[in-house]
């Protein structure tokens, strides 16, 4: 390709034997090509190895438009984007094209005439891949003339042209896209009417403005995104549109921790001096994408919406700048994460996951406070033996712990505290070190007070201890006090 851009002028051009391709042939031998030699089209995307990017391919090799059909927080937009990917680095224009006319197939009034003033003196100009990527986000508002085009008055009078003359057409976004990707997102919340007017491109290839006899064959590779969710809450998506869209592709959540990890971890803005300063462990990373997990199975949670992706990211960051505050405010050099700091993801879930009714009567941050302690107990028994199994057992690796609080103890976890105290307050608790000590495989030294309060919060899920909230932490206590308290608060409302 780079000794095509040498190329100034149509002539030039020809002299290099240069042969262009329409787009989807374009596309075709670049993926063929990637396949061939083991090139990864989709850096960045994980879990769709085996579903989603195969489906892709094929449309591709078919030559299909396709529609990307998922949840939020899937992975739609980065995929069309990264479909530039598959375009080739530079392709030759007529210099001054609206359009990006093809200098061996003009099909705008302008490029013609270009053609036939200069002939094979032409000046041509080489439009880069990224260049040829056009993305519209649908809404109510978007009109016609905002996709295909209309008149555009002030160039008929600035030109002293009739309304008749072409010269005068203002295109819009779709015909500007010609020799590229055009991609409209979430396209249910696109009018039906203007949903209409994309019959004649997908199918014929052309436009059609006001009262013009124009044809313009548009060479373009129509992507299409949208949610589920909008076909019965906002809009549809025309039956005759959907019958011209090759492909429709399913996409997913992902489909272990694993998967969520990478994804959590490669797209969290996470700062160097913070990175030096909080240390996070692979459980609590794990309990971040379980949180998501329970999220999208709640019965609080309307999963028609879904939970995005972005709702590990964001817990992620303020999951370690909960720790990072706690450090900077006890002038701490280091310090590690702790259970009590996932009090500092509330507010990163709260505005990402729509409740229903029953979901909106207990309240976001109750509901969000849930998800937790389910994710700790879903993961609980990967590191710890069943406490509910343990009950029956002749050796009980929970006993000491949960008499101590049943002779009357409790404890108060606050994310504030020092990581002194924190761990002087954990290392009280008879037996809760043994236990973590009694771990196989043996834990790391630094991480033996989160496993230590991991475990009380596990207990808690059982029902061997009781868990409250307070302000700014976590306390412990026996379970039967507190259900006898919860008694006498009954009789006082009496």
């Amino acid at each position: 390709m780079t000794q095509y851009t040498k190329a100034n002028t149509l002539g030039e051009l020809k002299a290099l034997d240069y042969q262009p391709k329409p787009i989807k042939q374009e596309l075709r031998d670049n993926l063929i090509y990637n396949i061939e030699h083991n090139i990864n089209t989709f850096e960045g995307v994980w879990g769709y190895e085996d579903t989603v990017i195969p489906d892709i391919e094929r449309a591709i090799l078919s030559g299909h438009n396709f529609n990307l059909l998922g949840l939020r927080g899937q992975a739609k937009t980065r995929i069309a984007r990264q479909l530039t990917n598959l375009l080739d680095p530079f392709i030759p224009i007529i210099a001054g094209s609206e359009i990006n006319d093809d200098p061996f197939n003009p099909i705008s009034n302008y490029g013609i005439s270009q053609i036939a003033q200069h002939g094979d003196n032409t000046p041509i100009e080489w439009l880069a891949n990224t260049n040829r990527y056009t993305e519209k986000l649908a809404t109510p508002d978007v009109s016609t003339a905002d996709l295909i085009g209309d008149i555009d008055p002030i160039k008929a009078a600035s030109m002293k042209l009739s309304y008749s003359d072409e010269q005068i057409i203002h295109f819009g976004l779709v015909p500007r896209a010609h020799r590229g990707i055009f991609v409209i997102n979430e396209l249910p919340d696109l009018q039906a009417r203007i949903q209409v007017a994309l019959f004649n491109i997908l199918q014929e290839g052309d436009i059609q403005i006001r009262g013009f006899r124009l044809r313009l064959p548009l060479d373009i590779h129509f992507i299409f995104t949208a949610n589920p969710e909008d076909y019965t809450n906002r809009g549809s998506i025309v039956t005759p549109l959907k019958d011209r869209i090759g492909s429709q592709i399913l996409t997913h959540y992902p489909d272990s921790i694993e998967i969520g990890k990478k994804i959590t971890q490669q797209e969290a803005k996470l700062f160097e001096d913070q990175n030096k300063k909080v240390t996070i462990n692979s459980l609590a990373e794990d309990l971040i994408e379980q949180i998501a997990i329970e999220a999208r199975n709640s019965e609080y949670i309307d999963e028609k919406s879904g939970v995005s992706a972005r709702l590990t990211i964001s817990a992620l960051e303020n999951l370690r700048s909960a720790a990072h505050l706690r450090a900077l405010k006890n002038k701490e050099s280091k310090t590690h994460i702790r259970v009590v700091d996932f009090i500092g993801i509330i507010p990163s879930m709260t505005g990402k996951i729509e409740l229903v009714y029953e979901g909106e009567q207990e309240g976001v941050s109750i509901v969000a406070q849930n998800l937790v302690g389910k994710a700790i107990r879903s993961l609980f028994t990967q590191y710890f033996p069943d406490p509910e199994l343990s009950r029956k057992a002749d050796k009980n690796p929970y006993q000491e712990i949960v008499k101590w609080f049943n002779d009357g103890n409790n404890v108060e976890l606050l994310q504030t505290n020092s990581d002194k105290d924190y761990t002087k307050q954990l290392n009280n608790i008879p037996g809760l070190v043994e236990l973590v000590g009694n771990m196989d495989p043996k834990p790391a030294i630094a991480e033996h007070p989160f496993l230590m309060e991991f475990a009380l919060n596990g207990l808690a899920e059982y029902s061997q201890l009781s868990k409250h909230y307070i302000q700014n932490g976590t306390g412990f206590k026996d379970l039967l006090s507190s259900m006898l308290s919860f008694k006498d608060l009954e009789r006082d409302d009496e």
